[in-house]
């Protein structure tokens, strides 16, 4: 399915936009030690983000282009690049958990986070939508997995069963500190250069805390109360007045350059990743 198509079946639901909530969609993965771990002590030197920061946006955003807009061939194509990469992510015997990229109750985990992330700004920004939408997108984001090493058979049969999976593991979760800084640097856009960081970071850290669950925002010790629920309440109807004002193009312009962009590596035959 096109990004045009998509759009027109799901309006809204590849906006450029949803990418506000990035950092609360890395700490929710994060947050389970597996995954928290694996990428604190991964040895890959490209996907470091405080090291190559724009390559490891590029990465993340092309399996989502390809996950939800890509035919089948490509996303074979991008399965084998990854999976190039996550055989090098695995736990030591010095590792505080035992983890590896290829864990399939992780890559789950990974995989609904995608899913809930996508849905929430979705419904944040475009309105709760009609049951039957919410359906269509849900079944077409087992792709998110898919793509992955997640066997169809283990995506919850629907969203009923997904939100049962859900509240199951958001109760499971724990950020140790050493993930927690390495987060709150994420969130505070640390990654970036300094007068980036300073200047954007507490904006985004709020914007980023205030699209966490309750739950996984205390774990970050991030304050929030009614004051801060309000503020952020108008900050994202704002944003979604413009937003939906926007032409096609411009709203899925993220989504719609790294998808052109893979597409032209894969033509060319060099790396995907």
């Amino acid at each position: 399915m096109t990004p045009k198509a998509l759009d027109r079946e799901l309006p809204g639901i590849l906006d450029g936009i949803s990418l506000i909530a990035g950092g609360a969609n890395v700490i929710l993965q994060l947050a389970r030690p597996g995954v928290g771990y694996g990428v604190l002590e991964s040895r890959v030197e490209s996907g470091q983000i405080f090291r190559r920061p724009l390559k490891r946006t590029r990465t993340t955003l092309t399996y989502l282009a390809v996950a939800l807009a890509g035919t089948d061939r490509e996303k074979q194509a991008y399965r084998r690049a990854i999976d190039e990469v996550h055989a090098q992510v695995y736990s030591t015997a010095r590792s505080p958990v035992q983890y590896s990229a290829f864990d399939h109750d992780l890559q789950l985990w990974v995989t609904a986070c995608l899913y809930w992330g996508f849905a929430d700004t979705w419904r944040q920004l475009r309105g709760e939508p009609d049951p039957v939408s919410a359906s269509v997108f849900y079944q077409r984001a087992a792709a998110l997995g898919t793509t992955l090493q997640v066997s169809p058979e283990r995506w919850p049969t629907d969203l009923a069963a997904f939100q049962s999976y859900w509240q199951r593991e958001l109760a499971r979760l724990q950020i140790d500190p050493p993930v927690r800084a390495y987060l709150t640097d994420i969130a505070e856009l640390k990654f970036l250069p300094r007068i980036v960081s300073f200047t954007l970071g507490p904006l985004n850290r709020f914007i980023t805390a205030g699209f966490l669950p309750p739950q996984v925002r205390e774990q970050m010790h991030f304050v929030w109360g009614a004051k801060q629920q309000r503020k952020f309440g108008r900050l994202i109807a704002a944003c979604a007045l413009v937003n939906r004002r926007l032409p096609r193009i411009i709203r899925q312009l993220p989504f719609l350059v790294v998808l052109w962009d893979f597409r032209r590596r894969l033509r060319r035959g060099v790396p995907l990743v």
